[in-house]
């Protein structure tokens, strides 16, 4: 996982519990896999004896992207930050311990000790010590004032929060490491400087690579978007199926990141991977474990059982203990008709319900056709005769008819 470490480090975290904290930005009411690789960094941190900060930006968080390039971090009010702010410690309530002695979790905010700063206060505390000149000496900076891709006054202000962030938690919480991915090196590098200029300490840094897949494409984006840790964002199924879509490649990565299996166990669990790879044994043990530390293992069995009944042979029966919502995850992507539940009750043959009620089929002669050659499953139940009356009394929970045309193309039919 680790990408570079300042000089100093392992020995600080070597002599005694040491405080180090990782900063996330509260843009959603959720994080996402791609904060994983964090919340895996503080997991360690803590299960090494350390005490672990989560850092939220609800200040930096009101200025959303000082470029303006992204748009997935607007300008939000405190309200919405507020609760954003809330959710995510629920969130890494379940990651990190926060009741657990001396290194419990903590949540801390900079909106806290920014709320009360003043523009000018900040220029004369803190950019006196850290000064055009040295930002001009990391690179990546340099060539934005420079005019290379363009660099706004927010945004070198916004570098010096960040640095800020980690002068103040190393003063009033003596915090001594900051972590984050590798991107972040030069935001650290600046914390680190001002606490030697401006609070004459010293303190240290660690980033982690970058997670990337093995064909090169995004980590934990999908053709619908993010993977949410917020089972009403992603469903855990959903969840659940990212992690199982992994190539064999990406699974032995990141089954040694985003997982606390020892050596042992992954080296053994390769061996059986290796020996059948059709079964996806890293795949499968990737996306148990990590669906359960999301979500709960509840939340795993309804995933398998979905998988079960979309792709294997599972029965109809755990559809009935879902609500409507839950229901409608299942189908998610799938094709859905309405029917009335008026005409249901009175009965209707298989060729019109298919073909006239719902489109399933273009026409009442394919319909026809593909019943009578067994290509057809209405609730899990092969049909053979075309003019098979269907009524309420076939209702999934009273709401709900599953077809199948095939084995694999599925339609759900709602009564309404």
């Amino acid at each position: 996982m680790l990408h570079d470490i300042m000089p100093g480090t392992e020995e600080e975290l070597m002599r005694k519990m040491t405080s180090g904290y990782i900063g996330f930005d509260p843009t959603a009411d959720s994080l996402h896999v791609g904060h994983l690789t964090q919340i895996m960094t503080l997991i360690h941190f803590q299960r090494a004896g350390h005490k672990p900060y989560a850092l939220v930006g609800g200040a930096t968080g009101m200025v959303g992207d000082p470029s303006g390039k992204s748009a997935e971090r607007n300008l939000l009010s405190e309200d919405t930050l507020n609760h954003n702010v809330s959710c995510l410690e629920e969130q890494l309530k379940k990651f990190l311990d926060f009741d657990c002695g001396a290194n419990s979790a903590e949540m801390v905010n900079n909106f806290d000790w920014f709320k009360n700063f003043s523009f000018l206060d900040f220029i004369r505390d803190v950019g006196k010590h850290i000064t055009v000149n040295y930002m001009m000496a990391k690179d990546s900076v340099r060539k934005r004032l420079e005019g290379e891709t363009g660099m706004s006054f927010t945004e070198f202000s916004y570098q010096l929060v960040q640095g800020y962030d980690f002068y103040y938690l190393w003063k009033e919480k003596n915090c001594q490491v900051q972590m984050g991915g590798s991107d972040q090196w030069g935001n650290i590098v600046t914390g680190t400087e001002l606490i030697r200029r401006k609070g004459s300490g010293s303190a240290f840094g660690i980033t982690t690579q970058l997670i990337k897949k093995a064909d090169g494409t995004k980590f934990g984006k999908t053709e619908s978007g993010a993977v949410w840790l917020n089972p009403t964002r992603t469903s855990p199924y959903k969840f659940y199926q990212f992690w199982l879509n992994a190539s064999d490649d990406d699974a032995k990565s990141w089954i040694r990141i985003f997982t606390l299996k020892t050596r042992e166990e992954l080296e053994a669990l390769e061996l059986e991977h290796n020996a059948a790879p059709h079964l996806r044994t890293l795949q499968k043990a990737l996306a148990k474990d990590i669906t359960i530390r999301t979500h709960s293992a509840e939340a795993l069995e309804t995933a398998l059982k979905t998988s079960d009944f979309l792709f294997g042979n599972g029965s109809l029966e755990f559809l009935s203990g879902l609500d409507h919502d839950a229901v409608m995850d299942v189908f998610d992507g799938i094709p859905k008709f309405s029917i009335s539940r008026e005409e249901l009750m009175a009965g209707i043959n298989a060729t019109d319900l298919l073909a006239e009620k719902a489109s399933v089929f273009p026409s009442k002669g394919e319909a026809r056709k593909m019943i009578q050659g067994g290509g057809v499953s209405i609730n899990k139940e092969k049909i053979t005769d075309a003019a098979k009356l269907f009524n309420s009394d076939d209702l999934i929970s009273s709401n709900y008819l599953v077809v199948q045309k095939g084995k694999k193309n599925y339609f759900l039919l709602i009564v309404k």
